[in-house]
């Protein structure tokens, strides 16, 4: 009878054994099946089964690591994450087809599903089709009112300055870390445009608040997003970074929901304050109306994307332009004497100086050129079949625009890794534009607050120029390495911001 069991043990041991090894063998022979390389697709590396190729790529240096596949699969090349596909476009050439010339087949975002469980669909930045247009029409004709119409912003910015430089004097030339005191200033920014007031940098909601964005982007640009959105029904179930990113930002509307339900005990239709105003007014005239998409949700998102594409990137770029003025003294010289000859001391810069600073303009855009702040853009979706660099791409296909690839082009920049005003000026020293330079990306999706942007870079830096010399402490040396997110931004780091 033993014997029996113990046949009967041994044979229901083999028999799941074999049974495992059958499903291990079906499942990886359907995902091979699956998702082969359709006709005409891109090249690209071997994909992991399952997973694909989201080992692939070194998340700590993702852009370098894509550039770096170009030497063996071309400017085109796709990989897979998880069970979906994506291209990777690489040069200006690449870059320009798909997102200017053929726009129209690539103006989707992919389905991401953490942004869907974040923001539901609405906003912005991630949402598609009639939402996407209604909310970026309205968005960009009411950042035109405010920024450059009756009510501009150049008064506020410089206002802001004014309360950043009395900070910054307050450390008297000793070492102090820029970073959140750069961040709630531009952040104020925002906050005027969108709340109508500014935030005291003492206020300590609205400093949590800074350290939750830059957390925020910093977990998103990891590979945990990557995993949540190929395996969906799994990650949401697990522990993680994954959902402390999705409290992040639930926290962040939560802030935002209640700035709004303050702002309709005092809104006045007549007569708008802000964004949050204007946005009101809409969703009350077009009430009833097909097709509407303005409602209080969408504004709460919207003024999320508002804020995360329009205070993280400037404020990270400014940051890198402390660093780079200290690594090159003999430059932040010619910019400040530029600055004395054009200005003086004794007025506030104005838009209206560009012209007269081509010196200053031309580092203003090296310094976003060389730090690189959005390597990536924002991933793209096509909406049809494209034909993209002589291959055919399917609808439903993510497109990863390597904007990082053009910024450093050997064959667009004479100088692609070394810090160089002149890539910007011609021989008689005037500033030129630069067809490679695309740091706020191109085509229907291009970063609608570039123009804020652009003012806000200008006046804050030719101002801290004006008043300051930056420097690093007694024996230390600029580091120029980056941490890695959605946006690159600098090491941490002290700097002595010395009064002239």
């Amino acid at each position: 009878m033993d014997s029996f069991f113990s046949m009967t043990g041994s044979y229901i041991g083999f028999d799941f054994k074999s049974l495992l090894l059958f499903a291990v063998v079906f499942i990886f022979t359907a995902d091979y099946i699956k998702n082969r390389r359709p006709a005409g697709f891109p090249p690209g590396p071997r994909a992991l089964p399952i997973v694909g190729n989201i080992f692939t790529v070194d998340q700590s240096r993702a852009h370098e690591s894509l550039t770096e596949l170009t030497k063996t699969y071309g400017d085109v090349f796709s990989l897979r994450f998880g069970q979906k596909w994506a291209v990777v476009l690489n040069r200006l050439e690449a870059l320009k087809e798909a997102l200017v010339t053929k726009g129209d087949s690539v103006v989707d975002r992919p389905d991401f599903p953490i942004q869907d469980d974040i923001a539901g669909g609405l906003g912005v930045i991630f949402s598609n089709g009639n939402i996407w247009k209604q909310q970026r029409r309205f968005a960009l004709s009411t950042l035109r009112y405010f920024g450059f119409g009756k009510k501009s912003l150049e008064p506020v910015i410089l206002d802001e300055y004014s309360h950043c430089a009395k900070e910054f004097r307050s450390y008297k030339g000793k070492a102090f870390s820029p970073h959140l005191i750069i961040n709630n200033t531009i952040s104020n920014i925002i906050c005027h445009l969108v709340f109508g007031r500014r935030f005291e940098y003492t206020d300590e909601k609205f400093k949590t608040l800074m350290l939750f964005f830059g957390k925020a982007l910093q977990i998103e640009g990891s590979i945990w997003p990557q995993l949540y959105n190929s395996f969906p029904w799994l990650m949401r179930c697990l522990p993680g970074p994954h959902q402390t990113v999705k409290q992040i930002w639930s926290d962040v509307k939560d802030f935002i929901r209640i700035e709004l339900n303050e702002h309709k005990k005092t809104w006045d239709s007549s007569e708008p304050r802000d964004y949050i105003d204007c946005y009101l007014n809409e969703i009350q005239m077009n009430k009833g109306q097909e097709g509407n998409t303005f409602d209080d949700e969408n504004l709460i998102i919207c003024v999320l994307d508002l804020f995360v594409a329009g205070s993280e990137t400037t404020s990270t770029t400014l940051r890198w332009a402390f660093l780079y003025m200290a690594k090159y003294p003999e430059i932040q010289e010619k910019v400040q004497a530029e600055i004395d000859r054009v200005i003086g001391q004794s007025r506030q810069p104005s838009m209206e100086d560009r012209a007269k600073l081509p010196y200053t303009d031309a580092v203003i855009h090296e310094i976003q050129r060389m730090g690189n702040i959005v390597p990536l853009s924002l991933p793209h979706g096509t909406n049809r079949e494209v034909q993209l660099g002589g291959y055919t791409i399917p609808k439903g296909v993510m497109i990863i625009p390597n904007l990082a690839s053009a910024l450093f082009d050997q064959n667009e920049w004479e100088t692609p890794f070394t810090f160089n005003p002149g890539h910007f000026l011609n021989e008689e020293g005037k500033f030129v534009k630069r067809a490679a330079f695309i740091p706020f990306s191109a085509g229907k999706r291009l970063c609608l607050g570039e123009n804020l942007a652009r003012m806000e870079l200008f006046l804050f830096f030719t101002s801290f120029m004006q008043h300051f010399t930056f420097s690093m402490p007694d024996g230390v040396d600029p580091v120029l390495d980056y941490c890695s997110g959605i946006t690159l931004a600098p090491k941490e780091y002290k700097i002595c911001a010395t009064s002239r």
